[in-house]
């Protein structure tokens, strides 16, 4: 028997509990071009609460009785798929899930000596947004300033480590004195904001005008909220803003008091470019993303940071945490 998380019910604002169903089921036999996999790490990711909602979005939504979506990494029990062998550990889309069974032609084989979850993290989606999104959309130059939330996140720490590797300096912005303490020393980001110290935005912008001096050059957007609002009126004119998540929102029926008409103006004054970006629609350029990156992983010139949840039931605690920003580093719930 296998074992899964379902959505049992649309949330309402933050998801809860109830929200979750852990449900049986027998093993699937795998068809032709298919790969039974043993699930053994998979994603939690700020994305899978829009697929909670029936709203209209660039994917499907999860249906009532489905199964949550994610990405996992694997060990190969049996497969119909000629390019993959018993003992294989895949990349593939299994859900909240122990088992699964998948075509062939949608899983990636993990090279070996690579720890497999790392697939999920700083050298999958995640590292793969920060890295599209600064370099495609940011184009940044040295002596520029850029700003990122959720830095000890990670997309957030691999935006900031690759702006100070191209030298520019990088502010951050965490929730809490040990994430920023943790942006500082462990990612190397010249300065970190604590957004929790902040009631409103125009007191966070009074805070951060003073750790970017000069101005912001690139704001990597993926939380939005009062972080938003600060950041706009810092930004300098011909500013870039990658746009790949507004996580303050998610939860959020009526987001903050940045207007539109403010939002608007500031974009024509300043000239800022903003690109909104799914990083699926860009999956071509992975494996330059791969070459360019897994090196520095291994010498480990960039760092990371996981956080795992223990247990497929542990799972909708640990993403209504994520959503809260009570994880530290990449949320990955752990099952093998």
């Amino acid at each position: 028997m296998m074992q899964m998380i379902t959505l049992a019910s649309r949330p309402d604002g933050a998801p809860q509990p109830e929200n979750f169903k852990l449900e049986s089921a027998e093993v699937p036999t795998p068809g032709a071009g298919e790969v039974l996999i043993k699930v053994h790490t998979f994603s939690l990711d700020p994305y899978m609460r829009g697929r909670m909602s029936d709203a209209k979005s660039y994917a499907a939504p999860v249906p009532i009785g489905g199964t949550m979506e994610a990405g996992g990494v694997g060990e190969v029990l049996s497969s119909k798929d000629p390019g993959f062998q018993p003992g294989d550990m895949v990349l593939g889309m299994t859900g909240w899930a122990t088992h699964a069974s998948l075509p062939g032609n949608t899983l990636r084989k993990l090279p070996d000596g690579l720890r497999p979850s790392l697939a999920l993290g700083v050298l999958g989606m995640p590292g793969f947004t920060g890295w599209h999104g600064l370099n495609a959309i940011g184009q940044p130059k040295p002596g520029e300033t850029l700003v990122v939330a959720a830095a000890t996140g990670p997309v957030g720490s691999m935006v900031g480590q690759l702006a100070k590797a191209a030298g520019l300096r990088a502010v951050g912005i965490a929730g809490g004195p040990d994430k920023c303490k943790l942006a500082q020393e462990k990612f190397g980001f010249d300065a970190c904001l604590d957004h929790r110290d902040f009631a409103d935005p125009a007191s966070m912008r009074t805070a951060l005008a003073a750790k970017v001096p000069d101005g912001i050059d690139i704001y990597f957007e993926n939380v939005g909220g009062k972080v938003l609002e600060a950041v706009v009126p810092l930004m300098n004119p011909h500013g870039r803003i990658p746009l790949c998540g507004t996580i303050a929102w998610y939860n959020d029926a009526t987001p903050g008091a940045l207007t539109l008409p403010q939002l608007w103006r500031s974009t024509l004054v300043k000239f800022l470019h903003i690109q909104g970006f799914i990083i699926t629609n860009h999956w071509h350029q992975l494996p330059e993303f791969l070459k360019a990156v897994a090196p520095k992983i291994a010498s480990g010139e960039i760092a990371y940071l996981e956080d795992v949840a223990q247990g497929l039931e542990a799972a909708p605690a640990a993403f209504m945490g994520l959503l809260e920003g009570r994880n530290t580093g990449k949320q990955v719930v752990q099952i093998v």
